[in-house]
């Protein structure tokens, strides 16, 4: 779903885009890596959440395969994760939308197509993809999403621009299982197994088979829950 090609997409723009994505690699690991993982804000993305919680945020949904799956073990676990919805999918499955936020989870904007890479569009593009999904899930559930995640993570001073002008906090991630790869289960659960407090979790429930993705978090929510790690949303206001 990478959406209509952007009319403002220059050579340039797509270079300086793709710089940005490889250079956001080291700054995740780096983060990976922290005592603590930033908190960010209005100028700069959200890589960790404070006190002694991890955040799971579940991608490029909703699916009527996948997300009724996650759902399920969501709820039996007790665990309240964020989910960052495209606004197209949320159009064709409305009902999974507001099944998402009846179960207490909390939903963030994703873009309306998922155009990549993302920081190579226009300024006007951009802002158009937040502001239709903005209204895409606020006419479905009623809901206004106060996070941002950008596709692929291609974040950008003309992106964050954009997330902030829209009164929207933008949120990374400091785990990366690359699930949306399928790289198997045994992989997946090893990345996500390795979570410490303060940690984004990145996982998907969109785009492609994610049955490795649902096997896997049957195994690791118990697994962290042992460990005495509690479920938390970014920037979580008690709200």
């Amino acid at each position: 779903m990478n959406g209509a090609p952007d009319p403002d997409h220059t050579p340039w723009s797509y270079l300086s885009a793709q710089v940005l994505h490889h250079l956001l690699f080291a700054v995740r690991g780096q983060q990976f890596l922290r005592r603590r993982a930033g908190l960010g804000g209005r100028r700069w993305p959200v890589f960790g959440v404070p006190g002694p919680g991890v955040a799971l945020t579940v991608d490029d949904g909703p699916d009527p395969e996948w997300t009724p799956q996650v759902l399920d073990l969501l709820a039996r676990h007790r665990i309240r994760a964020t989910f960052f919805l495209i606004g197209a999918r949320v159009r064709e499955h409305p009902e999974l939308a507001r099944r998402i936020l009846t179960e207490g989870h909390v939903v963030g904007n994703h873009s309306m197509w998922h155009p990549q890479p993302f920081a190579a569009l226009s300024p006007a593009r951009v802002r158009a993809e937040i502001v239709e999904t903005q209204r895409a899930v606020e006419d479905v559930t009623g809901a206004v999403p106060r996070l941002f995640r950008a596709p692929g993570g291609n974040w950008s001073p003309k992106v964050l621009r954009a997330t902030s002008e829209l009164g929207l906090l933008p949120v990374d991630w400091t785990v990366n299982p690359s699930d949306w790869r399928s790289p198997g289960v045994d992989r997946i659960t090893r990345r996500l197994s390795r979570s410490r407090p303060g940690h984004v979790l990145l996982c998907h429930d969109g785009g492609g088979d994610r049955s490795q993705t649902v096997t896997a978090l049957a195994t690791v929510l118990p697994r962290l829950l042992d460990r005495g790690l509690r479920f938390v949303v970014p920037a979580d206001d008690g709200g």
